[in-house]
């Protein structure tokens, strides 16, 4: 009886720990510890979008009610910790990495920055005044590859909540206090949402602290809102975005595909996608086709998920997963008429630059491979690449612990251990049959941030299927061999579903 009121008292008195705990312990000098919220853009009230983004933003930047900002930099220095966050669609990652001789220390000082954050004002309005330039000004001047992304990402998802970027709009930016930002962070930062990973050589007791603490959080229930269908184009529905001499045309296509890491058909297309365009992998096809033969650009990649970084990083980072998903091509700047006419006399002539033959040539080889497949040669060799190449992705405990994390949005253990048993499973029809059921070209949104000059021409070219032969230097042309001729003729006619072109000035995106 005595024991069976103990126990009763230990059931009712103990901690409910409401979130899930993934602990990695391993031999190592550092701690990793991450806190992922299921709590990304999508939860942006209307008219108020970037709130979550700003929100885990200003509370990394901002002071504790224990230490400001200042001292916390300075605190944090000798031990050479760091710590941040982001944001994406889904999901809001806080993590810090400290050296295991200095973790109860740091510990303290970002605790109590993630439990009872100032949010200080002027800190609030730094934060928001940067993110604000950002949205304006430096996506659409810094980077014509993350700006044709977000541009194309507006279109795809037009309707839904994954529409507007992470960082925000311009409108819903402007409408956000900082009295918004706390009342988000109450809601939605709690302890109902988070999964915990922690990684390194830590003691059982730091796991205890983090699970009690994590449980000071809000006990709020946060609504994430439902996710919408996401409609298939109809048609290939291109958006111009004119810049002043802009010497390349960045081009980034998109179509969605209702599959995930979590689905049947992932690893078959897996093989798929990396054949196409593995990220920065000079063997894949497009790569070899656009870049390698024709020395058109600088890279030429597929995707089946969202890549983030993809101008900064070769492996992917972690913190990103989705629910929905768009096959996407990308193909790294290519050059455009005035950048051509000013490096070849022999091009003075030219009116468009590589554009229009870029998509067409990536259009063909994935109709091939859509109705062809791959060869089972092409298929060992592929399969081979992913599985040595998706054990570089977890070199790190960061990594280790970024995929495991990732691991249980979708309800897996570990996604790369169970691709690696699936694709020593994976057949040759299993793969081909995926290139068929998923891959097409009939429908898609296609942004190209281009030329001013060159705007008009590439639409009246894009509208009309207007022949669009490959223009090569004369120094280009004398090294390449026949064959790379007789597929441009085949390429350079090839007609595409193009049933709309709209020319959009670059002031009007990202601004509701």
């Amino acid at each position: 009886m005595k024991n069976l009121i103990y126990i009763l008292f230990i059931l009712i008195t103990a901690p409910a720990w409401s979130q899930e705990v993934v602990e990695l312990p391993m031999t190592s000098t550092k701690v990793v510890v991450k806190f992922a919220f299921k709590n990304g853009s999508i939860t942006d009230p209307e008219g108020k979008e970037g709130l979550t983004n700003l929100t885990a933003s200003v509370l990394t930047q901002s002071g504790s009610d224990k230490y400001t900002k200042s001292q916390i930099d300075d605190l944090i220095y000798p031990m050479a910790a760091q710590y941040g966050s982001f944001t994406d669609k889904e999901m809001t990652t806080f993590t810090f990495e400290v050296h295991k001789d200095f973790l109860d220390k740091f510990y303290d000082i970002f605790s109590s920055l993630l439990l009872n954050p100032t949010f200080d004002q002027k800190d609030f309005d730094r934060v928001k005044s940067n993110t604000e330039v950002y949205v304006k000004e430096v996506i659409k001047a810094n980077s014509d590859e993350d700006f044709s992304k977000m541009a194309l990402e507006e279109k795809l998802f037009a309707g839904t909540g994954y529409e507007h970027m992470k960082a925000g709009t311009v409108n819903g930016l402007a409408n956000i206090t900082r009295e918004d930002v706390v009342s988000h962070y109450k809601k939605y930062f709690t302890r109902n949402n988070v999964t915990v990973g922690i990684a390194g050589s830590y003691p059982a007791s730091f796991v205890q602290k983090v699970k009690a603490d994590i449980n000071k959080l809000s006990d709020a229930q946060p609504e994430i809102p439902a996710l919408e269908e996401v409609k298939m184009p109809d048609g290939i529905r291109v958006q111009l975005v004119p810049k002043p001499n802009n010497l390349g045309t960045a081009v980034y296509t998109g179509y969605p595909i209702e599959i995930n890491r979590a689905s049947k058909d992932w690893p078959a297309l897996l093989v798929v996608n990396s054949y196409l365009g593995e990220h920065r992998k000079s063997y894949s096809k497009l790569y070899q086709l656009i870049r390698e033969q024709r020395s058109m650009n600088y890279g030429d990649y597929t995707y089946i998920e969202w890549y983030e970084a993809g101008g900064s990083y070769q492996l992917p980072l972690t913190g990103f997963p989705r629910s929905q998903n768009y096959f996407a091509i990308w193909l790294r700047p290519v050059q455009t008429a005035i950048s051509l006419k000013g490096q070849y006399p022999e091009l003075a002539d030219i009116k468009i630059g590589h554009a229009h033959f870029a998509l067409r040539m990536a259009v063909n080889e994935i109709n091939r491979v859509k109705t062809e497949g791959l060869t089972q040669e092409e298929f060992d060799l592929t399969r081979q690449f992913l599985r040595s190449y998706m054990k570089l992705f977890i070199q790190t405990p960061e990594r280790q612990l970024g995929f495991l994390l990732d691991s249980k949005f979708y309800g897996m253990d570990n996604y790369i251990e169970l691709m690696d048993k699936k694709l020593a499973s994976l057949t040759l029809e299993e793969v081909n049959a995926a290139a068929a059921k998923y891959l097409q070209t009939e429908n898609m949104y296609v942004t190209m941030i281009t030329d001013t000059q060159e705007a008009e021409p590439l639409k009246k070219s894009l509208l009309n299927n207007q022949v669009s032969p490959m223009a090569y230097s004369n120094i280009i042309k004398e090294s390449l061999p026949e064959e790379v001729f007789e597929l441009d003729k085949k390429v350079e006619g090839l007609k595409l579903n193009v049933t709309d072109v709209q020319i959009t000035d670059p002031k009007e995106l990202f601004v509701d």
